[in-house]
C-alpha cells in the first residue's frame, strides 16, 4: 500500500498506484471476492482497458509483475504442503493470476459476480 501511495505521487504512476491499491485490497480480504476486468463488469472501455491499460500492463509486468506472479506461485507451493494451507494455496494461485496484469480490474464479491455472469 505504501509502494501504491507514492505512485500516486508521482501523477504519472497514478495507473498503476490504482492496480496497487486494487491488488492491495484482494490481498486484504480475499476470500469471496474475485477481479474482473472493468470492461466486462461496467459493459464498457476506459482508458484501462485499452490500448493504454495494455501498455501500462506490460510496464507493470516487466517492473514487478512477474515477480509478484513467481513469489506467489512459491508460497502457493508452500502453502498446500500441509492441508490446512490449502485454501491459502488457492488464494495465492488466485494472486498469481492477477499480479503480472492488474490495470484495468475491478475487486467485487463472487455472488456479484456470478449474478453479473462474470465468474
Amino acid at each position: 500500500m505504501f509502494l501504491g501511495i507514492i505512485m500516486f505521487i508521482t501523477i504519472i504512476g497514478i495507473p498503476w498506484g490504482r492496480a496497487a491499491f486494487n491488488f492491495g485490497l484482494l490481498m486484504l480480504w480475499p476470500f469471496g471476492r474475485v477481479a474482473v476486468s472493468r470492461a466486462a463488469y461496467n459493459g464498457e472501455g476506459d482508458l484501462g482497458t485499452g490500448t493504454l491499460g495494455l501498455i501500462g500492463n506490460i510496464i507493470w509486468m516487466i517492473f514487478g509483475g512477474i515477480w509478484l506472479a513467481i513469489g506467489h506461485l512459491i508460497a502457493a507451493l508452500v502453502c498446500a504442503i500441509t492441508i490446512i494451507g490449502i485454501p491459502f494455496a488457492l488464494q495465492h494461485l488466485k494472486f498469481a493470476m492477477m499480479a503480472p496484469m492488474p490495470i484495468g480490474k475491478v475487486i467485487i464479491s463472487k455472488e456479484e459476480a456470478r449474478s453479473r455472469g462474470l465468474a
